[in-house]
């Protein structure tokens, strides 16, 4: 008779189940404990993942409620106002979000306290200046086209202005808890607890029976904002109370500005970049055609996601390293990063595209449509994951004028793309627009970080010095 496995002697026991659960705790306990660079940029990355994960649920549930509750033309409308928004919003901190990732590392580990008190006091109420000024700008250029605009965008684009203070000062607050490794007081705020209170607002309006306008979700959007930040500012001003110790502030406004201007030029050349495509869809398309694409790209923001994480994890580290000429750390950051960023790129782009119709038909049946497009705009998104996040390297190394040179190379190409593509052949040339100047960006990344910091950065090649 044949003996069992258990029975056979010359056969080595299997581990029972129980001993690789043990096994794995045991790798992820120490995993956890572990307060390498390595190990702590894993963690931090890992978290900024998955409340961004959260956060695409929560923002889907409120497009796919918003899209539902108003209908494809209002939620068209809705789409086109707060594309403005982002668009304005994420450049009216003047850079100063990302700077701060640049010299808070910078004056802790130079020890300069002073200066590390004043800038953190001080660029929140320069955001908020900055802001303000925008906001008050715009509520007039609104009033002074108010013949040329439709009715039906007006008042929503200047409660969008509103928006815009409060918008700035998250985005700050961002950067700086950002900088100390508190991803959940960076993130939390903005992308879980904002949409949270949006939603209730929404169905509250939905049970007291308010319009189903773009004008009531774009009020609920700034009322969100404003409860949101109030809390984020006290949260973040308790944890600087305890690691900043109290004294004099110095000042370097000039230093600040020298550097967050040409990477404002960075960021506002990439949310041009990234907003174009809507943009000149609402000047040629339907607002039909116009939520049906946003549908389709909003749908693959887990792909973006993974690059967002990662640079909220390693752009404080590339500014670190850099200054205290650590060159072999910064490159096995820089090798880590690129390797994160797109192999779980591509893992994301495997389970969004087989996933793409159902989460469609979320919307309505009408977005299953905009399907194929999300299989153009992928190539674009990977494209850029497979050079990981060295825009990030570029702006904390001091070579933020190449950066905002590619950046407005790439729009520029977008911007005449769309402009001959969108009216000929409508959504698909907007998507084949955008998904080339991704591809034009991430080739001129890759030159301009070799020649520049030679260094070769690309998933398939370990970055080296020269």
């Amino acid at each position: 008779m044949a003996l069992t496995e258990s029975q056979n002697p010359d056969r080595p026991a299997r581990p029972p189940v129980s001993g690789l659960v043990t096994h794995i705790r045991a790798r992820l306990n120490a995993w956890l404990a572990d307060t390498s660079d390595r190990s702590v940029t894993q963690r931090v990355a890992s978290a900024a993942f998955l409340i961004r994960v959260c956060s695409a649920a929560l923002i889907y549930l409120s497009q796919i409620v918003l899209a539902r509750w108003m209908g494809r033309t209002e939620f068209g409308i809705y789409v086109y106002v707060w594309t403005w928004v982002t668009l304005v919003g994420d450049m009216a901190d003047l850079g100063l979000a990302t700077t701060a990732q640049r010299f808070i590392p910078e004056y802790a580990k130079l020890q300069a306290f002073d200066k590390l008190r004043g800038f953190v006091a001080r660029s929140r109420w320069l955001a908020i200046a900055s802001a303000s000024i925008i906001a008050l700008s715009g509520l007039l250029l609104i009033r002074m086209l108010e013949p040329y605009l439709d009715d039906v965008v007006e008042v929503p684009l200047s409660i969008a202005c509103v928006t815009l203070p409060f918008y700035s000062l998250m985005q700050m607050q961002d950067g700086i808890a950002r900088s100390y490794d508190w991803i959940d007081l960076a993130l939390l705020p903005p992308y879980i607890v904002r949409h949270v209170v949006m939603l209730v607002l929404i169905l509250a309006a939905f049970l007291l029976s308010f319009e189903t306008t773009a004008e009531t979700a774009v009020t609920a959007v700034a009322i969100s904002f404003a409860l949101t930040v109030v809390g984020q500012t006290v949260l973040l001003n308790r944890r600087l109370a305890r690691t900043i110790e109290a004294g004099p502030r110095a000042y370097e406004t000039k230093t600040w500005f020298k550097v967050s201007l040409p990477i404002l030029m960075v960021e506002g050349f990439y949310v041009l970049l990234t907003s174009t495509d809507i943009l000149v869809l609402q000047q040629f398309r339907t607002p039909d055609d116009v939520a049906i694409y946003y549908a389709a790209a909003k749908t693959l923001a887990l792909i973006a996601f993974v690059h967002f994480a990662v640079s909220a994890a390693v752009a404080h580290r590339f500014s670190k390293y850099h200054i205290g000429d650590h060159r072999e750390e910064l490159e096995n950051i820089l090798a880590d990063s690129i390797r994160w960023t797109f192999w779980a790129s591509l893992a994301a782009c495997v389970v969004v595209l087989a996933m793409g119709q159902p989460l469609l038909w979320l919307f309505g049946p009408q977005f299953t449509g905009g399907f194929h497009l999300m299989w153009i705009l992928a190539v674009g998104l990977m494209a850029r994951a497979s050079v990981g996040p060295i825009e990030r390297l570029l702006n904390m190394l001091g070579e933020q004028r190449a950066c905002a040179s590619v950046y407005a190379g790439a729009f520029a190409l977008n911007l005449v793309l769309c402009v001959i593509l969108v009216p000929r052949i409508g959504v698909e040339g907007a998507a084949v627009s955008t998904t080339t100047a991704l591809i034009f960006e991430s080739v001129l990344l890759f030159a301009v970080t070799r020649k520049r910091l030679g260094l070769h950065v690309f998933i398939w090649s370990r970055a080296k010095s020269r």
